[in-house]
């Protein structure tokens, strides 16, 4: 279960929440452009973008969950239980790529949306584990720039592409899927509502507060709900022209899609829960987030850092509630 993203304010901004039973050793990582990125079948990478986010690093290697590049090209990988499909073998003519790599392939060598379709095409998802203690995760990805989103999805039937109008993705069902269902709701509005209950001089009604033309916007943790709520709110969404109010408005969004432990049971009886939100300035190069413990947002700056280097740059996440006392 998770949510991503992409909003253009006064800069573009690229977010998700991580929604699991458990952490898996996430931390914010800044690659720089000379770290070697040694890809299974498809040869070593030695010179690319820089890219930040958050990812697990085993042996030495970034696993991003998300992450952004100096070009501010973003992708975020979600969920996609049941319906990712990868191939056992690549496809003739095509780029070996494994799930795992997606994300450092394309971030490496692409500025834009229209840059990474066309990396899409050469390439084929090849189901590759990371290890024998990591195995393939089925997931589809959410790529956006400051211009256009899009949805990548690895099916049964093979490697789709999908326009993303409104800059949102979940989880199940298929994309498509999603956008169809979106239509069910186009009553919505933030407005005050009309009467329109038949002969309004006979039966005259009235709200009897505020909120009454969303009545209908569903509230609960399904990849569906989460969906149309989100893009319900980022559509109706107002902040200021600051990076104080663009992020605080991103992390608005983020948290009306958040979810609290105890509120989505498991079938083995774990509870999901929101383990971080992160927010990507991605013209700018920075990451803020803040955890389930820790709701204080923390920045990493991508540019304040050597990127010229080969060595990755590790932040753990602070996870512990750090409270503001004010006496």
């Amino acid at each position: 279960m998770c949510t991503s993203i992409a909003m253009k304010t006064k800069d573009f901004y690229f977010g998700r929440t991580l929604d699991l039973e458990c952490g898996f050793g996430e931390k914010v990582v800044i690659t720089p452009r000379n770290y070697p990125f040694f890809f299974r079948e498809a040869g070593v990478m030695l010179n690319h973008y820089a890219m930040i986010g958050i990812s697990s690093v085993s042996d030495g290697y970034p696993l991003y969950a998300e992450a952004a590049n100096e070009k501010g090209l973003c992708i975020a990988g979600l969920n996609f239980p049941d319906n990712a499909h990868y191939s056992e073998t690549c496809k003739k003519n095509k780029e070996a790529i494994a799930p795992f790599e997606l994300i450092p392939r394309i971030l490496g060598s692409c500025c834009t949306v229209a840059e990474a379709e066309k990396v899409i095409e050469m390439i084929d998802i090849i189901s590759i584990p990371f290890s024998s203690s990591l195995p393939v995760s089925p997931l589809h990805w959410h790529i956006a720039d400051s211009e256009r989103s899009i949805t990548l999805e690895a099916v049964e039937s093979g490697i789709n592409v999908y326009d993303n109008p409104v800059g949102v993705l979940t989880n199940n069902p298929v994309f498509h899927f999603q956008m169809t269902n979106l239509s069910q709701y186009l009553n919505l509005t933030a407005e005050y509502p009309k009467d329109r209950f038949g002969n309004n001089s006979v039966c005259p009604l009235s709200p009897f507060g505020q909120g009454f033309g969303a009545i209908g916007l569903p509230g609960d943790n399904s990849p569906a709900s989460r969906f149309v709520r989100t893009a319900f709110y980022k559509n109706n969404s107002v902040c200021g022209d600051t990076e104080a109010s663009s992020v605080t408005q991103l992390f608005h969004l983020l948290d009306s899609v958040s979810i609290v432990r105890g509120s989505v049971l498991t079938p083995d009886g774990k509870y999901d829960q929101t383990i971080y939100s992160c927010c990507i300035n991605a013209s700018q190069g920075a990451l803020y987030y803040k955890t389930y413990e820790n709701s204080r947002i923390t920045a990493v700056m991508m540019k304040s850092e050597d990127l010229n280097q080969k060595k990755i740059i590790e932040y753990p996440l602070r996870t512990e509630q750090d409270f503001f006392m004010q006496n």
